[in-house]
């Protein structure tokens, strides 16, 4: 299918909105209601209320045992409220443009849960075979989980490689559960430790982080950014911290002398698209695909993914522009 087309069925089937129903109100609160997944509305811990929703309650380690004991797997307690669970498609060999893809510069689905006062909220982005999405679709919907968007990170790509948006609210260890089913009809892996040591970066991050005025991380081998946006961003009732997913993600994977290929997605408003896609056509950089990860945030936010080859110091030059466009939040110290 040709890449404008696929951008616009993209954008129209998010914007259609495929919500399903029964998803009740969840996330349990800090304390007991964390081990049993039961939700204390009179417990005197409320969330802060600022303003159009209310913010993640802080946790612990500990509070998050249910997810981790339903999806089979742990993951990691970010700024003491967002707790995210990797699932990288370590199993697949992808190719693209002659590239073979390593894991963290495409292929890292995740799940991520945070609490609130009226339950837990799920977010995620599943990594999918073209045969696995059909399965996967089924066992998610079976689950009561909602998909927000199918759509693409790469252009031309060998397997067929699809991403799916997930998002659910309610008990946590039934929300992991239900991710659990649909990681089951996949290849995704079960969890490896973490090796002892980080591979060599063969780039000059030094001077990747003068260019786009952040530091970076390495991160298997690749070179990650991470940036959130200025604004606040809710879904009505509950600010969306940027380890949901709320965030513009740009990875640099090294191919020898310095050079990188760059894949990731920018998170932008209405406002702010034409000005990406003008900054990173300039520094003749490709888009891939422009899409919905959420249904009903505000502001409303659409990602733009991209794509291209070269010195990575000079990539970084070219992505300086388009990620300053998107108004992200400014870099910690």
């Amino acid at each position: 299918m040709p890449v404008r087309t696929r951008l616009v069925l993209t954008a129209l089937a998010a914007a259609s909105g495929l919500v399903l129903a029964g998803c009740g109100t969840q996330d349990e609160d800090k304390g007991t209601g964390a081990a049993t997944g039961h939700i204390s509305q009179g417990d005197d811990q409320r969330p802060e209320r600022n303003g159009n929703g209310s913010a993640p309650v802080p946790t612990t380690e500990k509070d998050w045992k249910p997810v981790a004991d339903g999806l089979g797997r742990s993951g990691t307690l970010m700024d003491k409220t967002v707790y995210r669970v990797p699932l990288a498609r370590k199993d697949l060999k992808v190719t693209s443009h002659d590239v073979e893809i390593k894991p963290g510069l495409a292929l890292s689905g995740y799940a991520a849960f945070a609490k609130y006062g009226d339950g837990t909220l799920l977010m995620g982005d599943l990594v999918v075979t073209e045969d696995e999405l059909p399965k996967v679709t089924d066992a998610l919907q079976k689950a009561g989980i909602e998909q927000t968007a199918v759509h693409k990170h790469l252009l031309e790509q060998s397997p067929a490689v699809w991403w799916t948006h997930i998002h659910g609210m309610g008990d946590p260890a039934t929300l992991a559960k239900g991710v659990k089913t649909a990681l089951d009809v996949t290849g995704i892996p079960a969890p490896s430790p973490a090796p002892s040591s980080q591979p060599p970066v063969d780039l000059d991050t030094a001077a990747i982080d003068a260019a786009l005025g952040r530091k970076g991380t390495e991160d298997g081998g690749i070179y990650k950014f991470t940036a959130g946006r200025k604004d606040t961003v809710t879904d009505g009732r509950h600010i969306l911290p940027t380890g949901l997913g709320v965030s513009t993600g740009i990875n640099f994977q090294p191919l020898g002398d310095k050079k990188a290929a760059i894949n990731g997605d920018f998170v932008m408003t209405a406002d702010e698209i034409q000005n990406v896609i003008r900054a990173l056509r300039k520094g003749d950089i490709d888009i891939v695909e422009l899409h919905h990860h959420t249904l009903k945030e505000q502001p409303r936010l659409f990602y733009m993914h991209f794509w291209s080859t070269g010195d990575g110091a000079t990539l970084a030059k070219s992505l300086r522009p388009a990620l300053e466009a998107a108004h992200p939040a400014a870099p910690t110290p």
